[in-house]
């Protein structure tokens, strides 16, 4: 097993909310391509990113983290890979939606549950998120209001500026709204229950699904000032570590406990390692194995760091 710090090609999603600047800003995809998401640090079968440089150039980090699990962290044995990391370039609103937590995705999927958080790359003047709601609301009367067309009257929503974060855990209400892009770091999984999508058509003129039944068995009311925050950490919880390194002049210990994973979002660095320099240009993202032990990073930028 060869250890080294790997950039990542990621995986590109088209949807009907997304921009160009993925593609103009951040080059992704290809030029002028409409994207909605980059799945930067994804290691799921079909939708991986893949290894750009080294030892094991165009090699998948699916197919990478599997033939060699201690990548992960020593004595890895899961199934899934824990972290999937985005950029997502909201041209338009996404729909209003929620995420199960790991037992009702467990119980009714082939998936894990959803809890992630949101870093603010950018934002327009007053573009916003949906964050929670604005008051508890029973069964009864959230699916009232959804009924009667009255939904985003309960929607909590929240202007934003760039270097903001919000954790979102597994049962809050949330969507982001057009002028907004993000990093979002979660769990690996890909479970969305759309609540409401204004009544968009997609392209062959069809309404895109709604999961109404399940978002109203998931949802659940959260004091909107929760943070995931702890000391150092922009998020610390059960299924992620991020903090987040300004103009970075420092040595990271990537331990056995956990691989490290590096994104930088505004500016540029260098990561040092093994007698070799690594640039790292504004979108790149990193995938340091467990184990690597000290890496360098310096630069002038932001760079977000997640680890397990």
């Amino acid at each position: 097993m060869k250890i080294y710090p790997m950039r990542l090609k990621p995986y590109c999603r088209k949807t009907i909310w997304g921009g160009y600047r993925l593609a103009s800003e951040f080059g992704k995809g290809e030029s002028g391509e409409l994207i909605g998401e980059t799945w930067e640090l994804s290691a799921r079968n079909g939708a991986s990113a893949v290894v750009d440089g080294g030892e094991y150039d165009g090699k998948t980090l699916y197919e990478l983290v599997n033939e060699y699990p201690d990548m992960v962290k020593k004595g890895f044995s899961a199934s899934r890979f824990p972290l999937l990391i985005k950029f997502i370039d909201a041209a338009d609103d996404l729909s209003i939606q929620v995420h199960p937590d790991d037992a009702y995705a467990t119980a009714y999927t082939d998936d894990s549950g959803k809890t992630e958080m949101w870093y603010i790359v950018d934002a327009a003047p007053g573009a916003g998120i949906v964050y929670g709601l604005k008051e508890k609301y029973d069964r009864e009367s959230f699916k009232k209001a959804l009924d009667g067309g009255e939904l985003e009257k309960l929607l909590n929503r929240v202007e934003v500026r760039k270097g903001e974060t919000y954790f979102i855990p597994s049962g809050m209400v949330h969507a982001i709204c057009r002028g907004v892009l993000i990093c979002e770091i979660q769990q690996n999984s890909d479970i969305t229950y759309r609540v409401y999508d204004y009544n968009r058509r997609q392209s062959d003129g069809t309404f895109r699904k709604l999961h109404v039944n399940d978002a109203l068995n998931v949802i659940r009311d959260f004091d909107r000032d929760m943070s995931g925050a702890h000391g150092d950490y922009l998020a610390d919880c059960g299924y992620f570590r991020v903090k987040k390194l300004e103009d970075p002049n420092e040595t990271i210990r990537v331990g056995d406990e956990s691989f490290t994973a590096l994104v930088c979002t505004d500016g540029g660095a260098s990561i040092r390692y093994g007698g070799e320099t690594y640039d790292v240009d504004k979108g790149d993202c990193f995938f340091i194995p467990a184990g690597a032990g000290e890496v360098g990073l310096y630069g002038h930028g932001t760079v977000l760091t997640a680890s397990i």
